[in-house]
């Protein structure tokens, strides 16, 4: 196999939309729709369901996408660091969801700063899915949020758990409440819940704004036009004229420090071990 068309399939099996993947790799779609049957003749099985109105994984085509996210990831990274072994010592990147986690990225980033074998940090910020970096060998290391975040292929530690709040505007007459459930959130005619784009590029369906970044969600709650629901730590982020009331009944959210389980690098064993430390 090929990774021109490793990287073809990534990219079909992430967006599940022939015609996406085409524009996201700058191609026509003909040659790339060749190029996947090519591949399931050469392997002799069927990678993706087709019909005329979804495109989805088969059970092959899952176990060639996590073993193909591993290939491209591993030499995209060896690109990157021979490219960076003129830098002594190279730097760890890390990717990370922005607005997410502030507080445990500095503690981490000062307290790994401080061991006497502590290589440079380079960040990488995010809006969503920080998890393609490492897959596509951008980062060495990511700051992860289970359920959000798939871990799919990766190595992990849990490094906290949270609750998660409801985001509203401080005038609002539940924002005085000192709890509420996904129920009273999810039906506010006035607030109706934020639409955040999805991997495949898509906006799901509902009445809520669509929001493509926190900076532009909090500035919509601040103006009466959304609610949304996010972990317990984005508190600290929040624009004056919002609150953040406690939802009893949402999920927790997990963060974890994850990477690639083909890495041998002695400095991202160093923050893994600084970032676990109890």
């Amino acid at each position: 196999m090929e990774t021109r068309e490793l990287r073809y399939f990534v990219t079909v099996a992430e967006e599940l939309h022939f015609g996406r993947a085409a524009e996201r790799l700058g191609i026509a779609q003909p040659p790339l729709s060749r190029t996947i049957a090519q591949l399931e003749r050469r392997l002799g099985v069927a990678l993706l369901e087709r019909t005329s109105r979804r495109v989805s994984l088969t059970g092959a085509g899952s176990v060639l996408l996590a073993e193909s996210r591993a290939i491209l990831g591993a030499l995209a990274a060896a690109e990157r660091r021979a490219r960076s072994a003129a830098t002594s010592p190279p730097p760890l990147v890390l990717s990370a969801k922005a607005g997410a986690s502030g507080e445990l990225l500095a503690k981490l980033l000062d307290a790994y700063a401080a061991e006497p074998d502590a290589v440079p940090v380079d960040l990488l910020l995010f809006e969503s899915q920080p998890q393609r970096a490492l897959t596509d060998g951008q980062a060495d290391v990511a700051l992860l949020h289970q359920p959000f975040d798939s871990t799919a292929g990766l190595d992990t530690e849990v490094l906290a758990t949270e609750g998660q709040v409801a985001i509203l505007p401080a005038a609002h007459p539940l924002a005085g409440r000192t709890r509420l459930r996904l129920a009273e959130v999810g039906c506010l005619p006035d607030l109706p819940m934020a639409r955040w784009r999805g991997p495949g590029g898509d906006y799901p369906e509902g009445p809520g704004v669509e929001v493509r970044n926190q900076t532009q969600l909090f500035q919509l709650i601040a103006l009466g036009r959304t609610t949304v629901v996010l972990p317990e730590s984005s508190r600290a982020n929040l624009l004056e004229g919002l609150v953040a009331v406690p939802v009893v009944d949402a999920p927790a959210v997990t963060t974890v420090i994850a990477w690639p389980p083909h890495s041998r690098s002695r400095a991202l064993a160093g923050l893994v071990r600084v970032a676990t430390r109890r």
